[in-house]
């Protein structure tokens, strides 16, 4: 008459479920995403996304160090140009925004890792990320010019000391094309984290506050995934590790954890989730209205990715979720 199998036996006091846990986060599963911008003393809150900022170099060597002291193990910057043209100029110079912004973080914190976001769509006048048609008004990205500028954009990142370059415009080939300019230029050690499936979403949308990439016109589709797709998912990451990508990121991570999973199964690289503005963004906006704990909503979303097969988090609660992690040590 009673059950012989009883699943609460486990679950009865604190500690055991502590022992019993299958899915631990760390803080050395969080990267912080920074955002660069010129000028000095510069710390201006994104509208859309409460606690973000962006922010100038000086700024950014502070947060930097935080991020360190927290045990954080990385960041990854973007950067917003003081002029944008064409030919995404502020992208690839030596002097980009980027590329300071890495240089001035690995003499302060030597023992971070800089990822540098190697995109062109914060750097073009018309918000895309490469080269349009003269005229063109659909925002249809000629794919082979634009994996030019993408090389020279990671080699001048790898050059100002970025430890790893991360290629998000979906172009055809850009990993093959990045992993060549790279080796010829002599940083065959350094790693490509390839965003491999990044679907054209709606979850961006605080994001393109932030970093000023709003397209003028059109949209992204032509190039960005379909989110009704999941073979093409694991389509492009084929393409990508054959093409030599050393890891693979699923964007955005919150609506396509079943990615997450399908992508983790199919490799044996590292893969990485990006926790995108429009997820972060929800949460906070509930937790200021008081509708949700932000503490267990944070940890247990962050969680759910490591859960579903992430091994990296990109998340703007990573300073938080160190906190969190640090004060739940504390306790025991």
């Amino acid at each position: 008459m009673f059950p012989i199998q009883r699943p609460r036996r486990l679950r009865s006091h604190p500690q055991l479920r502590r022992m019993v846990r299958e899915t631990v986060l760390t803080t050395n599963d969080l990267i912080y995403p920074l955002f660069a911008v010129p000028g000095e003393g510069i710390a201006k809150e994104v509208k859309s996304m409460p606690g973000v900022y962006q922010l100038s170099v000086d700024k950014i060597v502070e947060e930097a160090k935080e991020v360190f002291d927290l045990g954080i193990p990385g960041i990854i910057l973007f950067g917003i140009p003081e002029d944008k043209d064409t030919d995404a100029t502020g992208a690839w110079h030596d002097c980009g925004i980027v590329q300071k912004a890495a240089t001035a973080v690995k003499q302060a914190v030597p023992d971070l890792i800089v990822i540098a976001d190697t995109c062109l769509c914060e750097y073009t006048v018309h918000g895309h990320c490469g080269y349009l048609e003269i005229g063109d008004l659909t925002g249809r990205v000629l794919n082979d010019p634009t994996l030019e500028l993408l090389k020279k954009t990671a080699v001048s990142q790898a050059k100002a000391g970025a430890d790893i370059i991360a290629p998000s415009g979906m172009m055809d080939g850009f990993v093959e094309a990045i992993r060549s300019a790279l080796d010829a230029a002599g940083y065959e050690d350094t790693p490509i984290l390839s965003y491999a499936a990044k679907y054209a979403s709606a979850y961006y949308g605080p994001f393109r506050d932030a970093a000023d990439s709003s397209p003028q016109f059109g949209d992204r589709r032509t190039y960005q995934m379909d989110p009704g797709n999941g073979r093409e998912a694991l389509k492009e990451i084929q393409l990508d590790i054959a093409e030599g990508a050393d890891m693979l990121m699923v964007k955005p991570a919150l609506a396509y954890m079943d990615i997450i999973w399908r992508v983790k199964e199919a490799t044996n690289l590292p893969v990485a989730a990006y926790n995108v503005s429009g997820e972060y963004s929800m949460i906070k906006a509930a937790a200021l209205n008081g509708w949700i704990d932000e503490e267990r909503v944070v940890m247990e979303t962050l969680t759910g990715f490591k859960r579903a097969g992430a091994d990296l988090i990109l998340t703007y609660h990573a300073k938080d979720a160190a906190r969190w992690l640090g004060a739940l040590g504390a306790r025991g």
